[in-house]
């Protein structure tokens, strides 16, 4: 009989125990407050900077500051690719921390939905050096304001304004030219061509100020209502260009001589090309023979018919004029209204 001993030893093995092992460390936290600053500043030179504005600045005391207080991180200022916040975020008043956190050195401001009027002008006052201006669907600001601010903009190199419906008249693209005599790449892209046949609009216009920016080497006009006039204006006058795209510019017709003046430009989109590259979404054309024209151009908040005698309701002036007051009115517009009513009589 073997030993109660050597028995225990055979039990022992065969339930597999194991001798003790020592206890395993706790896994040691990092605490990302107390990383070195040009850590810090590492990461965020990594990031978007709407990123940025809605967090690590919302990190702690360290982050902030990095974030803050370093204006080679805001130099080169990109908003882009964030539409789909348009509703949620104040993008102008993003922009205007963005910027004023560059203390001066910006030197590019890219923005989607991030200019208005106000911006514009704090831009223009706070970063003289700006070299490249890329505004997308910025409906906030109107010539007059795009004229004030370019004027300080003496370095600008690039300047993009697409689906900006509210700029292009007055020659405003001639104060730019003159404004910045160092523009090399200028990109205005429409949401839409438009036909306006049947208007007094100056169809050259804009072609006609572009023509003064005489450094250009890269030109987008997209959806634009030049004519072979403006068109001929530019290629005569901006003798460095090396890439034209005038896709859905559908009022240009290219004959030999535009196609010989173009010879000598190493990239040229006409409009009739593809747009499958193209950046944004692309509309049909809306001609001026189209039985939609005015609906398509104005807008479709109103169900009236032309031609018709609701129509004639709604044109009628004294329709306005109900429930106003003379005695809400200073003297100069109770003149106006009386003469408005003596008029209906």
């Amino acid at each position: 009989m073997p030993s109660s001993s050597s028995s225990r030893r055979r039990r022992d093995g065969r339930r597999g125990r194991h001798p003790p092992t020592a206890p395993v460390p706790a896994e040691e936290t990092r605490n990302w407050a107390e990383l070195p600053l040009d850590a810090i500043s590492a990461i965020l030179h990594k990031l978007d900077h709407v990123d940025i504005l809605m967090g690590p600045s919302q990190v702690c005391r360290s982050w902030r500051g990095a974030a803050r207080d370093e204006p080679e991180l805001w130099r080169r200022i990109n908003m882009l690719g964030h539409a789909d916040l348009e509703h949620e975020l104040n993008f102008p008043g993003m922009a205007q921390a963005a910027v004023r956190r560059s203390a001066g050195r910006c030197e590019a401001f890219w923005g989607e939905y991030a200019c208005d009027h106000d911006l514009l002008l704090y831009l223009a006052d706070q970063a003289p050096s700006l070299k490249s201006l890329r505004l997308i669907s910025c409906y906030n600001f109107e010539d007059e304001g795009l004229q004030e601010a370019i004027v300080k903009f003496p370095l600008l190199e690039e300047l993009e304004l697409s689906l900006c419906a509210n700029v292009g008249e007055g020659g405003v693209f001639g104060v730019v030219g003159r404004a910045c005599p160092q523009l090399k790449r200028f990109r205005l892209s429409k949401d839409v061509f438009y036909d306006f046949e049947a208007s007094g609009y100056d169809k050259d216009d804009e072609a006609l100020g572009i023509a003064t920016m005489h450094e250009l080497r890269s030109l987008q006009l997209f959806g634009n209502c030049l004519t072979n006039k403006g068109l001929a204006a530019i290629l005569d006058n901006c003798r460095h260009l090396e890439s034209l795209d005038i896709r859905h510019c559908f009022n240009v017709d290219m004959d030999d001589a535009l196609r010989a003046k173009c010879g000598r430009i190493s990239t040229v989109r006409l409009p009739n090309d593809s747009t499958d590259d193209y950046d944004f979404e692309v509309q049909e054309p809306v001609w001026a023979d189209s039985g939609s024209f005015l609906g398509d151009y104005m807008g479709s908040g109103s169900d009236y018919e032309l031609d018709s005698e609701d129509y004639d309701d709604y044109c009628d002036p004294s329709r306005y004029l109900d429930g106003v007051y003379e005695d809400e009115l200073n003297e100069e517009d109770r003149m106006l209204l009386r003469g408005m009513r003596m008029l209906m009589k």
